[in-house]
């Protein structure tokens, strides 16, 4: 019972926020969020875990602007955050949109045979599968559910709407799905970064995490190339959304070498932009 009132004065705080984002509007609001998440965040997530994140990754990279990385990610998680009720907005133009190697999107159309696209929530990670959706390729993506249950519907509301129509909740019957969605020429989309209790333990930055497989087990099984996004904001808060070269499973003697390779790509792509990163989430525990 506590635990739902906590989910509920949560979710008004957030309908509040959003309430308030709606009035004064995305460049206004923006400014207003990164701010306020760079005093509110640290107050409800555990700088432990950052701090333990951001050590990991200085031992394999060398010595790095702790403060900066901090400051950069809850600015961009502020902003992200108030992105969502102007979605509409960012799904009709193109104006703050750069892709990079978009040729890949009509090769996939053209050739009718889906991909799999991975990323990791960089900058506004949603923009990934919306931009694919707008190129027309035929696409489902898998997401996480919030755990607040006041929250979630509207959530999901807000993907389906303008991200991307197909929504392919995780777990079990998500891989069904997935499955269903490939026979179908769907290509499909996920998230690779985050910590998953029934992955694999994998080196990511030298040291073992729990790593999801579900990429390359699909890629292996439906002899599907595997294509890594990145997407980055700048300081005018336009985004670059990059399309790198496709990996075939072929050149992988199994799951586990092509999901090393996966991480290692992911890793590739942190170090280009570390405060854009969400170093908030238990990663190596």
């Amino acid at each position: 019972m506590l635990k739902i009132l906590n989910y509920f004065l949560q979710s008004i705080l957030v309908y509040f926020f959003f309430l308030i984002g709606r009035i004064v509007g995305l460049k206004i609001g923006r400014k207003i969020f990164s701010n306020l998440f760079l005093i509110l965040g640290p107050i409800f997530k555990s700088k432990k875990i950052i701090d333990n994140n951001l050590n990991i990754f200085s031992k394999e990279i060398g010595n790095i602007d702790k403060k900066k990385i901090i400051n950069d990610m809850w600015k961009n998680y502020g902003m992200t955050f108030i992105e969502y009720i102007f979605l509409n907005n960012l799904r009709n133009r193109d104006s703050h949109i750069t892709l990079i190697n978009a040729g890949i999107l009509s090769q996939i159309i053209n050739k009718k045979k889906p991909v799999i696209f991975v990323s990791g929530h960089f900058a506004n990670f949603e923009l990934m599968s919306m931009e694919i959706t707008k190129k027309k390729v035929p696409l489902a993506t898998i997401y996480r559910p919030l755990n607040n249950i006041f929250l979630n519907p509207f959530m999901e509301y807000l993907r389906r709407q303008y991200i991307c129509r197909n929504q392919i909740k995780k777990g079990i019957n998500g891989v069904r799905d997935t499955i269903n969605y490939l026979k179908k020429k769907h290509s499909i989309a996920l998230m690779v970064d985050q910590r998953v209790s029934e992955g694999e333990k994998i080196y990511f930055f030298n040291s073992h995490a729990l790593t999801t497989t579900l990429p390359a087990q699909l890629s292996i099984k439906f002899d599907l190339e595997i294509v890594p996004v990145f997407i980055e904001r700048d300081n005018k808060n336009n985004f670059k959304i990059e399309f790198q070269k496709e990996i075939n499973p072929k050149k992988f003697s199994d799951k586990l070498e092509l999901t090393k390779e996966l991480n290692r790509v992911l890793e590739k792509m942190i170090i280009r932009n570390p405060g854009q990163w969400i170093w908030t989430h238990s990663r190596w525990k």
